[in-house]
């Protein structure tokens, strides 16, 4: 006796070892047939819909590298000039980083040790300041809490250009009376940098502060803490996010900051690397292409390193000491 065979089995077949549905003669059976031709066409009809985002995200992909590679091959062409720079080095060495190293009229290492002693200063007093400040503003309850919170955010809609002029008074006087504090000294300028960050880091480090549960606070003080004890053992490890993404934002916004630093620093010994390296540039545009892009090359680097370092808390601070 013969078993009652399938009456699909002639139509669809049986699945081979690679899971595909063929029937006899190694065709595709109706329904798999048709299931495969609408998908093809669904998957070309997609394809065709939405192509230009394809491009545009290719063409912003080429227009954020192209700087970057250009940077890169003109740093490590041992040509050394503009003219003769571009997106694939002609000559590859390490000609550009020994002039860089060498020229003795542009101290480069001392620049870049008083980039990272004012932006690690500056940063971790920003830090320290901001967050006392906030604490205050979100914890404690004083007169004049409200209307200071609003003036904070009334002086940052104002440009810092204002203040220029006002400030290179101040510190040229200053300087008269505490030559170590005046213009042409990295304590003064960290003095500028210190009293401009504290807008908005304060409203940022606030926002984060209120999404903080203020029963923390109440069974810490019948516990006999203060409030220096609440601020520094319970509020600051649950901040760490927020601490973390203010101090990225202030590091970067200092080590690249420009303007004031050319005020008032004008020694070379003195400089940042915003300022020496265009100065450099500047000296001329041309021979010392090489050494400019070497410098920026490097000095990109500590950038870098924090933006890696923190990345994984940076969303977290921003998206949390945004809303209440």
């Amino acid at each position: 006796m013969t078993s009652p065979q399938d009456p699909t089995s002639s139509t669809l077949g049986s699945v081979d070892a690679h899971g595909s549905d063929r029937g006899r003669g190694g065709r595709l059976g109706t329904a798999a047939a048709d299931v495969y031709t609408v998908t093809r066409k669904s998957r070309r009809t997609s394809f065709r819909a939405v192509w230009w985002r394809h491009a545009l995200a290719l063409l912003a992909l080429a227009f954020a590298l192209f700087p970057i590679v250009f940077i890169v091959s003109s740093a490590f062409n041992n040509a050394g000039t503009l003219s003769t720079s571009g997106l694939l080095p002609t000559r590859l060495g390490l000609r550009n980083f020994d002039a860089l190293f060498s020229d003795g009229a542009r101290p480069y290492w001392t620049w870049y040790k008083n980039s990272l002693i004012i932006c690690g200063v500056a940063t971790a007093a920003t830090l320290m300041l901001g967050a006392a400040a906030a604490y205050a503003f979100s914890r404690l309850r004083w007169t004049g809490r409200r209307f200071g919170l609003l003036f904070i955010l009334l002086v940052q809609m104002f440009p810092a250009l204002l203040a220029f002029v006002a400030l290179y008074i101040t510190f040229a006087t200053v300087g008269e009376v505490i030559p170590q504090i005046g213009l042409n000294t990295l304590w003064g300028l960290l003095l500028v940098y210190l009293g401009g960050a504290m807008g908005a880091n304060i409203w940022l480090f606030k926002g984060y502060f209120d999404t903080i549960p203020k029963e923390l606070d109440e069974a810490a003080k019948i516990d006999g803490a203060s409030h220096a004890r609440v601020f520094f053992t319970i509020i600051i490890p649950l901040v760490t996010p927020i601490l973390a993404t203010v101090g990225i934002l202030a590091f970067v916004g200092l080590w690249g900051e420009f303007l004031l630093a050319s005020i008032f620093l004008t020694d070379a010994d003195d400089q940042t690397l915003a300022v020496g390296l265009y100065a450099t540039r500047n000296a001329n545009q041309n021979e010392y292409f090489g050494q400019f892009v070497a410098g920026a090359l490097l000095a990109s680097l500590p950038v870098v390193l924090v933006y890696l370092s923190l990345q994984r808390l940076l969303i977290g601070g921003m998206t949390a000491g945004s809303v209440k």
